[in-house]
């Protein structure tokens, strides 16, 4: 155990979980710690701030102001120097929101490139990101009313491996959202509370406010963590399946004239799941597009 005498056990709990994805990477890395200033963002931030040094890791927090609040600059710039306060380096990056799509979605596309753009600039070996157990049983109940199938029920992995090297980080994804308010309040930090998450007018929203609260009243306390738990048991699924498509995608892919076919009597040898999976595996890496289940079906 971290506890030491004096040390709240949410801090403690944090830096544990930070600590972990830290040795991950090696000794005189780079990471970006994306901040928001909202407690999630800035517990993990105070966590890195405190561990990096400890692997000779520098640590730099970048906020993203999407200019999409009045205030916004001076938020950012209050989370910046949050940062700078903690012993983190700190950029405030504007990026541009584009039209199209749900706002939601068209800010997390638009902080994401920002982020990128930045980790590239500084060769940082990761993204660290402070996306909390809550948030992962919120992205599944999404993708189960949404019908979305077993990807979407997966929700984040605590690491994404990306083409560029650097990896996504979620430190956090096992640590509930009270706690990081209770980290932050233990040192004595004042986070941003975003009125956009208070916002009914937004699903996630909703879900946060609404549902998951009706669930634990009316099923008893755990169903967050059911979910959570879902969604790991669905990941480790995807996993296996990966690993078998590569073993007998060779098996089943023919070469034709206009590009490959799929052999139907070595598909129909294997069970549904898997069957599903090559087709939709095999069209994505033929056209680069993604199948429905009604789809695959036909």
């Amino acid at each position: 155990m971290d506890v030491r005498p004096g040390l709240d056990s949410a801090v403690a709990e944090v830096r544990r979980a930070v600590r972990a994805a830290l040795q991950a990477l090696p000794e005189g890395a780079t990471v970006i710690v994306a901040l928001s200033g909202g407690a999630d963002s800035l517990a993990l931030a105070a966590a890195t701030a405190f561990e990096a040094p400890k692997r000779g890791i520098r640590g730099v927090a970048v906020t993203v102001d999407h200019g999409l609040q009045d205030g916004s600059a001076e938020i950012a710039a209050t989370a910046a120097a949050t940062a700078e306060s903690l012993g983190l380096s700190a950029r405030v990056v504007r990026a541009v929101v584009r039209a199209g799509g749900g706002p939601e979605a068209a800010a997390r596309d638009a902080r994401y490139e920002a982020l990128d753009a930045l980790a590239r600039e500084v060769g940082a070996a990761a993204i660290l990101v402070g996306h909390t157990l809550d948030d992962q049983a919120e992205t599944v109940l999404l993708g189960l009313a949404r019908g979305s199938g077993a990807t979407s029920l997966q929700g984040m992995a605590p690491v994404a491996e990306r083409e560029d090297g650097c990896r996504i980080l979620r430190p956090l994804l096992e640590i509930r959202r009270a706690t990081t308010h209770a980290a932050c309040a233990a040192q004595g930090l004042d986070p941003w509370l975003d009125p956009h998450n208070a916002d009914p007018r937004y699903t996630r929203v909703r879900v946060r406010e609404t549902v998951l609260p009706t669930l634990e009243r009316e099923l008893g306390p755990g169903v967050a963590e059911a979910l959570a738990r879902t969604a790991a048991q669905l990941r480790e699924d995807a996993e296996a399946f990966a690993e078998m498509i590569d073993e007998i995608i060779e098996d089943v892919v023919e070469h034709a004239e206009a590009g490959i076919s799929l052999s139907v009597g070595a598909l129909a040898a294997n069970p549904a799941a898997l069957r599903h999976r090559l087709i939709r595996h095999v069209v994505a890496a033929e056209f680069g597009q993604s199948l429905t289940r009604s789809q695959t079906l036909d």
